[in-house]
């Protein structure tokens, strides 16, 4: 295994296609000034970091099994630091667990009634550990700084409110529909239209470059961090599949009713500092000068969106590894050779996959079934032209633009915004 600090592994059993492996790499957060959080205003509403007191203590005076405030019993945290619930519950007295949606590296995710707004909303729930507590005073600092420039609340999701809850941070955030990555699963990984790729491609850039603007790196995009805001879907005929017969469920493919997306989990994000080397991003959007240690900067979040575009084309992750060489020889093979500059400054952590001045593949590869899933990898353009029905060529130089090896020469986010794929006339409204 390299020599990273890995916090997750998940598992992705895709149909006929190698394990998707996702690392989750908690990078090295700065110093969270956590005090400065409590008791501040968001939106109309005052977050609050209450202390343990009398109803939250397994001493409290107890009726019907609730203490006096509504809250539940106090239960023990389990061995991973998760806060133990159960469902309808209370979480204070304002919100009720309605369900689980999902549960991560930082803690768990609620779905919630609000008594105060009445409306659904997702808590996530922070593992009581210090790390994941300053990782989350950090997101919200970035939350709190996005809302206020973000007057639409269109780009990042939204920040409700906030609160320290039995040592454990909740961040409440408006409720949203599923991820890509969720959407593309329950959808037997069937690639989205280029003209809904178009649109998602345009609102996760612009998103981006808001970001930028402010200074933010967010150094973990994925299907998985961005959701669409709405759950609604068509059935369309999949054309593609059309030797299954129409009576056949799978002749169908899932499309969104809404194109609109929303980019959440900040909890890596970072402001640009020079000299930046730990590791960041999950595996299969990390950009190469991260892997090669040469630091990195805003242009690791262009790479990542490059990464994420192919994926929605072709419904599969494009570099499925979870290796470092393997990784490296994918992106030759779909991209062409790293360039000599990147290489022969490669730190010495990374400088063991090169040798004689090129990628040491295949004689490193560690095993024949790696050699033989980056042999199997097609160029981009053959890639992007098996799944492209139109817009091919333009998409094609986009991707070109995203995923050059050199930071310096990759697209930013503004410049690929006014590239032709997202101007010329041909666009088509979700």
């Amino acid at each position: 295994m390299e020599m990273e600090r890995v916090t997750e592994l998940t598992m992705d059993r895709r149909p006929r296609k190698r394990p998707r492996l996702g690392w989750d790499v908690l990078p090295q957060a700065p110093k969270a000034q956590v005090g400065l959080f409590c008791g501040q205003d968001i939106g109309n509403m005052t977050s609050f970091a209450p202390s343990r007191a009398l109803s939250d203590h397994p001493s409290s005076l107890f009726v019907n099994g609730l203490a006096r405030n509504g809250s539940p019993p106090w239960r023990e945290d389990d061995k991973d630091g998760h806060y133990m619930f159960e469902i309808g519950d209370n979480l204070t007295s304002r919100y009720k667990i309605h369900s689980k949606m999902g549960e991560g590296t930082f803690g768990q995710v609620l779905e919630c009634w609000d008594r105060e707004r009445k409306e659904m909303v997702a808590i996530k729930i922070v593992r009581g550990i210090k790390k994941y507590r300053e990782a989350a005073m950090i997101e919200v600092e970035v939350l709190q700084q996005l809302g206020r420039h973000d007057k639409g609340g269109n780009r990042c999701v939204q920040l409700r409110n906030w609160f320290d809850y039995r040592n454990h941070v909740c961040i409440v955030f408006e409720k949203l529909g599923p991820s890509l990555y969720d959407f593309l699963r329950k959808n037997n990984y069937r690639s989205f239209p280029i003209d809904l790729v178009r649109e998602i491609g345009r609102q996760l850039l612009d998103c981006v470059a808001f970001m930028h603007d402010l200074h933010l790196i967010h150094t973990d995009l994925k299907p998985e961090n961005i959701l669409l805001v709405s759950s609604e879907y068509l059935k369309v005929p999949d054309y593609k599949g059309s030797s299954r017969s129409p009576r056949d469920s799978s002749y169908c493919k899932r499309i969104p009713k809404s194109s609109s997306i929303k980019v959440i989990d900040f909890g890596s994000t970072t402001y640009d500092k020079k000299d930046q080397t730990y590791i960041v991003s999950t595996r299969h959007y990390r950009a190469p000068e991260v892997i090669l240690g040469l630091g990195w900067s805003y242009p690791c979040d262009i790479w990542s969106v490059g990464c994420i575009l192919v994926e929605l084309c072709s419904g599969e992750a494009l570099f499925q590894t979870h290796e470092n060489l393997e990784h490296l020889a994918m992106m030759e093979r779909v991209l062409g050779p790293l360039p000599q500059h990147m290489l022969k400054r490669a730190d010495r952590h990374s400088d063991k996959y090169i040798r004689r001045g090129r990628l040491d593949w295949p004689e490193g590869a560690t095993t024949r079934d790696s050699i033989k899933a980056v042999s199997k990898l097609p160029r981009l353009q053959n890639l992007i032209m098996q799944h492209v029905d139109h817009s091919a060529g333009d998409l094609i130089n986009l991707l070109q633009g995203l995923l050059r090896y050199d930071p310096v020469d990759r697209l930013t986010a503004e410049e690929a915004l006014r590239h032709p794929f997202f101007t010329r006339d041909h666009l088509r409204r979700y």
